[in-house]
């Protein structure tokens, strides 16, 4: 059977030895501490108003909110629609990306996903019946466009790249996307862009929509998410943004699924599209600051784990120096030392062992508490 050969989700593994294990700091899930701004949540009323909004709604959104969902992806990413471009509203950026596999592969088909991957992402293809290919970043876990132009053969339907990156806090420079933009143009497959880290940049490094350059709008699928920065992770609301050849198909698979992203989520997500990229970067400020201390405490334990540079999202990749396996190191972790992170095998990375860590979820003092527990139980565990 089909599902048999689709990985479980990690998430849910690891939150049950969580459970198993009372009083765990969780460096696991990759959410933000804090829920949506006030402007969301004063939209329920006006949707409670009209007895009319308990009905169903267009299948590609309500018309207030892809409003201001153009308003915002003309302001910040530099993205048009018209002749070439659509919008969509989602039930979050998943079902963003499993919309357009549905509409561009059959059977058989090959998806380059650059590794380590978002397992999500990974689970959708193969759910499709389709075949990843992976293609592996930098020790830097940047791309690699010339192994990525290597990979494409005539069954090669798209490459996805995620910028800020889940699960490395990677961030892709302009020139790195714009070139694998240009080589899906040349060689006729899409170019699959998930952004639903776009306003968690540090250090000065720049988000970059490819959707915004010129031409790309035949050949580009951007996807986006109001679960990250505004908090909104239960409330499943995203958007993509499809060449126009691909509305008909789009809005075949999304009435089936869906019909509609919940009405009462769209409400509120005007509000937070109102409140705006602001409301996340004052929430920024903290969450940088848990992440510099995060940094630190990893970096002190540099004979035990390297740290690779990650200016985004809010994830860490370590690379730990030992023969464990990552699945092992962290049921110990969790059992030994009541920390949670997440195995780097579930993204894809099989050849030694990984944790990816992430902090946004938590107060700095929890934060604090978490990360000095991680970093006690690998000395421990590891013997140093």
């Amino acid at each position: 059977m089909r599902m048999q050969s689709v990985q479980s989700p990690i998430i849910p593994v690891v939150a049950e030895l969580i459970r198993e294990n009372p009083g765990t700091i969780s460096l696991g899930q990759g959410v933000v501490s804090y829920g949506p701004p006030p402007e969301a949540i004063a939209q329920i009323a006006l949707f409670l108003a009209d007895p009319e909004n308990h009905k169903y709604k267009p299948v590609v959104g309500c018309p207030e909110l892809l409003e201001a969902f153009e308003k915002k992806l003309a302001a910040e990413n530099g993205i048009p629609l018209g002749d070439t471009s659509r919008l969509i509203i989602t039930a979050g950026s998943n079902m963003g990306f499993m919309n357009a596999l549905l509409a561009i592969t059959d059977p058989g088909d090959e998806v380059i996903l650059q590794t380590p991957y978002y397992f999500n992402h990974e689970m959708a293809i193969t759910m499709t019946n389709c075949r990843p290919v992976l293609v592996p970043t930098d020790a830097s876990y940047q791309l690699q466009p010339e192994l990525i132009r290597r990979a494409i053969t005539p069954r090669t339907r798209a490459v996805v790249t995620v910028s800020p990156n889940n699960p490395t806090g990677a961030v892709y420079p302009e020139a790195a996307l714009r070139e694998v933009n240009e080589l899906c143009r040349e060689r006729g497959v899409y170019h699959i862009h998930d952004e639903a880290y776009e306003y968690f940049v540090y250090d000065g490094a720049k988000h970059f929509s490819p959707g915004s350059m010129e031409g790309a709008g035949a050949h580009t699928i951007s996807l986006f998410s109001l679960s990250k920065a505004h908090g909104f992770a239960s409330w499943r609301i995203g958007a993509m943004v499809i060449p126009e050849a691909l509305l008909a198909s789009v809005r075949k698979i999304q009435d089936t699924i869906l019909i509609c992203a919940p009405v009462i989520s769209q409400f509120a997500a005007v509000g937070a599209l109102q409140a705006g990229a602001a409301y996340c970067r004052e929430k920024l400020r903290s969450i940088a600051e848990v992440r510099e201390l995060v940094r630190n405490e990893l970096t002190s334990i540099s004979e035990l784990c390297d740290v690779p540079r990650a200016d985004g999202a809010f994830y860490f990749l370590l690379r730990v120096k030992t023969t464990l396996p990552p699945m092992t190191l962290v049921e110990r972790l969790i059992r030994e030392h009541r920390v949670a992170v997440i195995p780097g095998n579930a993204f894809g990375l099989e050849n030694g062992c990984h944790l990816r860590v992430a902090y946004a979820a938590l107060q700095r003092d929890t934060a604090a508490e978490g990360i000095g527990r991680l970093v006690g139980g690998l000395k421990k565990i590891l013997g140093q």
